[in-house]
């Protein structure tokens, strides 16, 4: 994927956006898969399965999260667990892109494809509803099923080259008529 991402996105988006050099064309920086867990206060086995599912995912170990402060309506104290995440960077960001995009989205019931807003700085969030949609998962070892947000951290300043950037790659985007 590195491969591709030099040799054919790179001069598409310096010729798409008119870029003099090729330090100007936006990269992906990064991929943050993070789970949360509010059960995960009544049950403490949650997080390790959240763990073990996220590191079967992503082929690199998870860690768990804990919460910043008390709150009482949620029965919910400071440092308790309350999800998993991993950061993904470099060859395993790239190897778990191609699977999410050629393996696992098609897998979801009823795909048109994911919808294209960007938060305003060309970085993207995909919430996914439940982990069963990734190969690696063994359905019948699921206690509960679990969603997680897929974030792509991207170095381009506006959403319109973000967007250049994940469509290039193969993420596939609703089209906006419909």
């Amino acid at each position: 994927m590195t491969k591709d991402y030099q040799e054919r996105i790179v001069p598409e988006l310096m010729k798409e956006f008119d870029y003099k050099t090729v330090m100007q064309v936006p990269r992906l920086k990064k991929i943050v898969i993070n789970q949360g867990l509010g059960d995960a206060t009544q049950d403490k086995k949650l997080i390790e399965t959240a763990i073990n599912e996220l590191t079967a995912i992503t082929g690199q170990k998870a860690v768990q999260t804990v919460s910043r402060k008390d709150i009482s309506n949620f029965k919910l104290r400071k440092k308790m667990p309350i999800g998993a995440m991993v950061t993904l960077r470099r060859d395993k960001m790239y190897e778990f892109l191609e699977r999410l995009v050629r393996v696992a989205l098609p897998r979801i019931r009823d795909f048109k494809g994911i919808n294209s807003k960007l938060d305003g700085r060309g970085n993207y969030t995909l919430g996914i509803t439940e982990q069963i949609i990734f190969p690696e998962i063994n359905i019948d070892n699921v206690p509960k099923l679990q969603g997680m947000n897929i974030t792509f951290v991207t170095s381009a300043d506006t959403d319109e080259e973000g967007f250049a950037l994940l469509k290039k790659f193969g993420l596939p985007f609703k089209r906006e008529n419909q």
